[in-house]
C-alpha cells in the first residue's frame, strides 16, 4: 500500500470505538479517518473521505450491519472487516457477513489483561492490513466460476462406487488458509467426493465463529464437516475445522490418527496456526499426508509445508492468479515447498482423481 491505510470505524458502542481507535493509533501504517455510530452516519463519512477499509459492527440502530454490507458491496465495494458480538445469532451472522463480501471477521473486544489486549491488537491490525491488500484484486481477479452442476453431480455419482466413507482414515489431507480462505474452502469442499481421506483445516478465524463456519460448510457439502474436538478420530469423508481458540495438531494414538487441541501461544501471529498443524504431521509417513496451502497474508504454513515435502508428502500451493492474497502460498513456493502449484479447480480435480 502507498501511504497509510485509511480506516472508518462503524460501531454504535462508544467504548468499542475508543478501544479500536487506541489500538489502530499505535500502528504507523494505519490512520483512523472517522467513526460512525450507524450506517447512515457512515454513508455521510464515506462521502466526505473515502476509506480504504471499514470496520463494521453487525447489530446497530436504524440499519443492521448485514443490510448495510449488502448495499455497500453492490454500490461501492470497500473492503470491510466485521467486528461482531457472538451473543445469540452473532456467530451465524458473522459467517453470513463473510458470504456477503466482508474480507475478515473479528470478535468484539473483551480485554481483561495485557496478553489479551496484545493478541486482540494483532488480530485487528492484521485483519485490516489483509483487507486493504485484498482490494487490489477485488474487481478484476476474482476466482473462476464455480463448478457446473453437472460436474458436482458426477462427483456424487462416482462416490457411490467407493468404500464406506465412515471408515477410519489411514491417509490425511491438511489444508491451511487465511484471508480469502472461507469462500475458497467452501468451493473446494463442494467439489470433492464424499469418500476422500479425512481432512483437517486451519482457517485463521476467531474461535467464536469456527463452529458456525463448520456448520455452514456441513450444510453446503456432501462431506461431513464439524469443528474439531479433542481426540476426534480421523475418518474418511469427514472434515475437521480447527477450533479458533486452539492450535490443531495431528497425533497418532492406538494406531489411529486423531485431533489434538492446545491453547498455547500465538505462532506466526496466529492461533490456530497452519505451521502447527503441518509440522505436527511431519512426524508421520509422508506417503500418507497431503498438504495444501491456500490464500492468505504472511508466511504461516510455508515452513511446515517444506517439512512435509522433505518427508515425501504431497504438497500443493494455490497460484497467484486465484489467490485473494498471494502471501502464504508465495512464501511456500519461494522455499520450494510445493510439489504442485495451481488453482482451486485443479486442486479439486487432482484430489478427486488421486484418492
Amino acid at each position: 500500500m502507498i501511504g497509510k491505510i485509511k480506516v472508518l470505524i462503524v460501531d454504535d458502542s462508544i467504548s468499542v470505538q475508543n478501544v479500536l481507535q487506541d489500538i489502530l493509533a499505535r500502528d504507523a501504517d494505519i490512520e483512523v479517518i472517522g467513526v460512525a455510530s450507524d450506517p447512515y452516519e457512515a454513508v455521510a463519512k464515506i462521502a466526505e473521505n473515502l476509506p480504504d477499509v471499514i470496520t463494521l459492527d453487525i447489530e446497530m440502530p436504524r440499519m443492521d450491519g448485514l443490510t448495510f454490507l449488502r448495499k455497500l458491496m453492490k454500490q461501492h465495494p470497500i473492503p470491510v472487516v466485521v467486528i461482531s458480538s457472538v451473543a445469540g445469532d452473532g456467530s451465524d451472522n458473522g459467517i453470513k457477513a463473510l458470504k456477503f463480501g466482508a474480507r475478515e471477521i473479528i470478535s468484539k473486544p473483551k480485554l481483561s489483561g495485557s496478553e489479551e489486549i496484545e493478541e486482540y491488537s494483532i488480530r485487528i491490525v492484521d485483519a485490516i492490513k489483509a483487507a486493504a491488500m485484498a482490494e487490489r484484486i477485488l474487481m478484476d481477479n476474482k476466482l473462476s466460476p464455480k463448478l457446473e452442476n453437472s460436474q458436482v453431480i458426477q462427483h456424487e455419482l462416482s462416490s457411490t462406487t467407493h468404500p464406506n466413507p465412515a471408515e477410519l482414515s489411514e491417509e490425511v489431507i491438511l489444508i491451511g488458509a487465511s484471508t480469502g480462505g472461507t469462500e475458497v474452502i467452501s468451493r473446494i469442499l463442494k467439489g470433492l467426493r464424499r469418500d476422500l481421506p479425512g481432512i483437517l483445516i486451519v482457517q485463521h478465524m476467531p474461535g467464536e465463529f469456527t463452529k458456525a463456519f463448520a456448520n455452514r460448510l456441513n450444510m453446503e457439502c456432501n462431506l461431513h464437516v464439524k469443528e474439531a474436538e479433542q481426540g476426534d478420530a480421523i475418518k474418511r469423508g469427514y472434515v475437521y475445522i480447527a477450533n479458533g481458540f486452539n492450535h490443531l495438531s495431528l497425533v497418532r494414538e492406538n494406531q489411529l490418527y486423531k485431533c489434538k487441541l492446545e491453547m498455547s501461544e500465538l505462532v506466526n501471529r496466529h492461533r490456530p496456526s497452519v505451521d502447527v498443524l503441518f509440522k505436527s504431521a511431519s512426524k508421520f509417513e509422508g506417503k500418507n499426508i497431503t498438504a495444501v496451502l491456500l490464500t492468505g497474508m504472511g508466511s504461516d504454513g510455508a515452513k511446515g509445508l517444506l517439512e512435509l515435502r522433505e518427508i515425501g508428502a504431497q504438497t500443493f500451493a494455490q497460484d497467484e492468479k486465484s489467490s485473494v492474497i498471494f502471501g502464504m502460498p508465495r512464501e511456500a513456493i519461494k522455499l520450494n515447498a510445493a510439489k504442485m502449484i495451481g488453482n482451486p479447480d485443479e486442486l479439486i480435480n487432482w484430489l478427486n482423481s488421486t484418492f
